[in-house]
């Protein structure tokens, strides 16, 4: 049998994370998610959630003194300039809404009509839709159901993408309205 030293202890809820120099950090959950607090090394406090067993986990630095919010698209200081802080993010969420909202929602234009004569919700209850067509339209159905479906995105790869399905959502609503002669 070899000789092994354990690099981390759990007392209760807690787990001491031990390097060559000492106590590292302090780690509180476990599988699926937790919260690390760096003790004698350089980073901020860190929460990541993860998915046992499939190797996929997402994890958020807390910012500490860190400016508030950092122009999107600029990679300065990042480790890798297609992963954005939780500011960035945010930002980049209600950008993308506020582009939807002046490009497909504006008055008078063929969204703002499918929403004000709720001809969306029509849809859905009218008849036979196949399941793709009536999951795409349940995305734009109200401005909250649209207003949420983006802002649940991870990252910026998917908001940008939920983005997209919210614009050929609104063209499949279009083009079913006009089939129906709801839509002129």
């Amino acid at each position: 049998m070899g000789f092994r030293f354990r690099r981390s202890a759990r007392l209760g809820p807690l787990r001491f994370n031990f390097a060559k120099g000492g106590l590292s950090s302090i780690s509180l959950g476990g599988r699926g998610a937790s919260f690390n607090i760096p003790v004698a090394r350089s980073g901020a406090p860190r929460t990541t959630v993860g998915l046992p067993g499939t190797g996929l986990s997402w994890s958020v630095e807390h910012a500490q003194d860190r400016p508030a919010a950092i122009p999107a698209g600029t990679g300065e200081g990042l480790p890798n300039t297609r992963r954005l802080r939780p500011g960035q993010l945010d930002a980049l969420k209600q950008s993308l809404l506020a582009v939807l909202r002046q490009k497909l929602f504006a008055p008078g234009s063929t969204g703002d009509q499918l929403w004000d004569y709720g001809l969306v919700s029509r849809l859905l209850a009218d008849g036979p839709l196949g399941a793709r067509t009536t999951g795409l339209l349940a995305l734009i159905e109200t401005p909250e159901a649209m207003e949420a479906y983006v802002l649940r995105s991870q990252g910026q790869d998917d908001a940008k993408r939920r983005a997209k399905r919210c614009i050929t959502a609104v063209q499949e609503a279009a083009r079913l309205a006009a089939g129906r002669g709801w839509l002129a």
